[in-house]
């Protein structure tokens, strides 16, 4: 097990922290885009696949990986691998069910938690932070509450279930500070040309799951708060009648038609910057 160790505390504007790094779709392009980066990921398996990936980059520096899962406190948890999708490994039991009931199985393995804060404090504050770790993003954005630690950028994967929750991600972000949100389609990445930090483009082409671009570089429109909110009530429409585990779904799946429709659901993250 990878230990936290002790570095002195990078640059805001050359960091990017990758929460929930799974196969390192995102770290890659955060990577050539020219900033360092820290991944956390709590999957064994996937972790010593992002060594083996990131190997010259992890011997420069430029790339730490702390493979942990995120949690409350320091300790063994258990974690649910899923065997049928890699990306919907969970430490939360509610999300682990909810999988179930969508067809999938998990296996129960131990893993060792990690507090944000704590890396937070080892790493220094990034620019940018992607979270999408499956029931634990709000963990880190909450705190943030505690630390003067401000992203420029922050992306959460919003809720899907509950238009409370949905809220509350608002209010805790605006609370602290971000005052512009996009609502981006995470099936509508377009490839192409991105800026690097050096100023010029790069041409990258984004693999299904990628969390996409960020920034001024996102493909969508920022908005205000009480915009962004609105954005999502046509999209939390969709995910009560054909989303995850709805009832609809359920019946009339094995229909082509249906199933047709079903292709075209998404999910979708809110990004959040401070002005």
């Amino acid at each position: 097990m990878q230990q936290l160790e002790s570095v002195t505390p990078p640059e805001t504007s050359d960091l990017i922290f990758d929460v929930g790094s799974h196969k390192g779709e995102d770290s890659d392009f955060y990577l050539k885009l020219g900033y360092r980066v820290v991944a956390i990921e709590a999957h064994p398996t996937l972790v010593q696949d992002l060594k083996k990936r990131f190997s010259d980059e992890i011997n420069s520096g430029r790339y730490r990986l702390v493979d942990k899962a995120i949690g409350e406190s320091e300790e063994t948890i258990t974690f649910y691998i899923n065997k049928q999708v890699s990306v919907w490994g969970t430490a939360n039991p509610k999300w682990a069910k909810r999988n179930e009931g969508l067809g999938t199985e998990s296996e129960e393995i131990e893993v060792q938690s990690v507090r944000f804060s704590d890396v937070v404090t080892k790493y220094g504050c990034p620019y940018y932070l992607k979270i999408d770790v499956e029931g634990a993003d709000m963990l880190c954005v909450d705190a943030l509450q505690d630390l003067e630690c401000r992203p420029k950028y922050i992306s959460i994967e919003s809720s899907k279930t509950s238009w409370s929750d949905l809220l509350n991600e608002f209010n805790a972000l605006e609370k602290l500070g971000y005052t512009r949100f996009a609502v981006v389609d995470q099936k509508a990445h377009k490839s192409g040309e991105f800026r690097n930090r050096s100023g010029q483009l790069i041409s990258y082409s984004f693999v299904e799951g990628a969390s996409g671009p960020f920034g001024e570089q996102i493909n969508a429109v920022w908005l205000t708060k009480k915009q962004a909110i609105c954005r999502y009530l046509p999209i939390f429409f969709l995910y009560k009648t054909i989303g995850d585990n709805t009832f609809l779904p359920k019946i009339l799946r094995r229909l082509p038609i249906i199933r047709r429709i079903l292709e075209f659901e998404t999910w979708y993250d809110t990004h959040a910057m401070r002005v």
